[in-house]
């Protein structure tokens, strides 16, 4: 069975009803939060698209999407969206967004090969976000102010859930720290890029954590980037690579860094070039979608996804994913689950 984290003397603070009303309230409320920050406007998205346009997401390289043949068109094969990075920059050429505004989506999708614990589910929802950016603006300066923006918003929204709720109280610190991902190796040489995670944020509380998808200076990669939209190649103007990076919290109620959101500076023609090469993915290169980049008919962007389960549960101090969303869960977890007091939908 997959990790399960049962928190000693768990109970809910809030019930199903109430849980129900709250997962509304915060999605309502921080969207046009997200909406209003970094002036983006809300799109319909696709729950799949067709095989082979390179439009899929690769998230970290392996996982498989789910897929099924259209009868009607020849049996051409649709895949289910495991997100929308490259799906939303097409748009941005589409509805001709100009260069500080954006668009946002929620975006649903099955993503079949993941490890199911109390934070990874088989369905996962998310608020699918990018912006069109300047040449100018590709950089970690600015990539820090979105950066700031979205922790604003997730810190209002929090204020919000603990004045509407009695018992729950705001736990998230006022300000993010940021930090790469080489630093982060030079402070913990001898741990796992997870242990490291958990021992900068159980420090600070929230760390937005720079550069991930390249190989560290031990030759190990912090984690997996697929090379086709974050830019994590480039040397910013503080020396060091990459231009993307991951939010993450330290979460109390399991003892453990959790990451709310991934997002970064999308990859620019000579970025996606180097990325592909450095991948030995350089046959994607012939796909509709990188043609689309390469030939100059996409515009620079910034974007990410913010998980929408995920926010939720961290804001009503939930010990497990499922209390917020239904999915299919192995009947093990579902059974320890229910004797830890954890209610899965």
């Amino acid at each position: 069975m997959s990790r399960l984290i049962t928190p000693e003397g768990y109970r809910p603070l809030l019930d199903i009803g109430h849980t129900e009303q709250g997962i509304k309230r915060i999605k309502d409320f921080f969207q046009q939060n997200l909406a209003t920050e970094l002036r983006l406007r809300r799109v319909t998205a696709p729950l799949f698209v067709l095989k082979g346009l390179g439009i899929n997401d690769d998230l970290n390289g392996v996982e498989r999407p789910v897929s099924f043949p259209i009868k009607d068109m020849g049996d051409r094969t649709a895949e289910v969206v495991h997100s929308l990075a490259k799906w939303k920059r097409l748009s941005l050429a589409k509805y001709g967004i100009k260069p500080g505004f954006g668009i946002y989506a929620d975006m649903n999708a099955i993503r079949a090969d993941e490890e199911l614990d109390n934070l990874h589910s088989l369905y996962v929802d998310q608020w699918d976000w990018e912006a069109v950016i300047t040449k100018e603006e590709r950089t970690v300066s600015f990539l820090k102010d979105v950066v700031r923006r979205i922790y604003s918003a997730i810190l209002r929204t929090e204020f919000l859930v603990s004045e509407t709720y009695d018992g729950i109280e705001p736990f998230l610190p006022r300000e993010i720290t940021f930090i790469h991902t080489e630093d982060l190796l030079r402070m913990y040489p001898d741990k796992t890029p997870k242990e490291r995670e958990d021992l900068i944020t159980k420090k600070y509380g929230a760390v937005f954590l720079i550069g991930i998808g390249g190989r560290l200076p031990n030759g190990e990669k912090h984690d997996g980037r697929a090379p086709d939209y974050d830019d994590w190649s480039t040397v910013s103007e503080e020396g060091k690579p990459g231009l993307n990076g991951d939010i993450l919290i330290w979460y109390p109620v399991l003892g453990r860094s959790i990451e709310l959101s991934s997002m970064g500076i999308r990859v620019d023609r000579e970025s996606l070039l180097r990325q592909l090469k450095l991948e030995g993915k350089e046959e994607r290169e012939q796909l509709y979608f990188h043609r689309e980049l390469l030939e100059g008919r996409l515009p620079l962007s910034i974007g990410g996804g913010i998980g929408q389960s995920r926010l939720c549960m961290v804001l009503l101090h939930k010990a497990h994913i499922g209390e917020i969303q239904a999915s299919i869960w192995p009947e093990e977890m579902a059974e320890k689950c229910r004797k830890a007091g954890i209610n899965l939908i």
